[in-house]
């Protein structure tokens, strides 16, 4: 199991396990481990990683949390089918983003975002309160300024979506705004270090904060599908560009 590297001290005792979880999981994810695979015991594998059994389990355990990993007694663990995942977990997508991500499970992101995102800001149009609009243009200045190819650019980028969530005044939607958000700031990271230069996304976003500040459900509704499409087909430019 893994390449046998060991687990370097620098990376810090407290984090440790977080290390593991990330290396165990990033070899799930690009199918060094399938489904119904065994993992080796305790034992032999934190002996083999130079790390403590303990280390090992709470890393473990953090897998088996995110849906990844099942341990039975005596049956040991195994690693669970894909559709057992809980693939939305904002960790996991940072893992799956941190190599080459499937492009089917972009679109799937896309897709669910094309459920959530239009009604949610068509909710938005209809509950919104003024401070709520203030956050929205304050993200949207930001966006501006910094720009979507630096980590304060997707920061805003995330803030703004995070708002229209927030301003459905539905906790159900907005318990999804780690996620979404997630998803927003990893495939926007991985279009720029695709090198690409991507249509400049802005006015999408002012758009649909336009229509929301108006109060005017439709235009809301419409112009973040329209902000969806787009930035699918901006992702759709950036899998068809060569590795670098």
């Amino acid at each position: 199991m893994g390449s046998g590297r060991k687990i370097g001290s620098e990376e810090g005792v407290l984090r440790i396990h977080q290390t593991i979880a990330r290396d165990l999981g990033t070899a799930i994810l690009t199918g060094k481990h399938r489904p119904g695979e065994l993992f080796e015991g305790e034992i032999e594998a934190s002996e083999r990683l130079g790390v403590s059994r303990t280390a090992y389990r709470e890393a473990v355990r953090i897998l088996i949390a995110k849906g990844m990993l099942e341990s039975r007694p005596k049956a040991g663990t195994r690693v669970l089918p894909r559709n057992r995942w809980n693939v939305l977990d904002p960790e996991m997508l940072a893992w799956m983003f941190a190599g080459e991500p499937d492009a089917n499970f972009i679109r799937d992101l896309f897709e669910l975002r094309g459920v959530i995102e239009p009604a949610a800001a068509e909710f938005a149009a209809r509950r919104r309160t003024d401070d709520q609009i203030a956050t929205m243009e304050t993200a949207l200045a930001e966006m501006g300024r910094f720009g979507l190819s630096t980590p304060d650019g997707r920061a805003a980028d995330q803030r703004f979506h995070h708002a229209i969530l927030a301003a459905t005044h539905n906790d159900a939607l907005e318990a999804l705004a780690s996620s979404v958000g997630a998803a927003v700031s990893w495939t926007t990271t991985f279009k720029h270090r695709k090198k690409l230069l991507p249509r400049d996304p802005l006015p999408d976003h002012r758009a649909v904060f336009q229509a929301i500040a108006a109060r005017d459900t439709a235009a809301a509704r419409t112009t973040m599908a329209e902000l969806l499409r787009l930035a699918l087909a901006d992702m759709d430019i950036a899998l068809a560009e060569p590795s670098g």
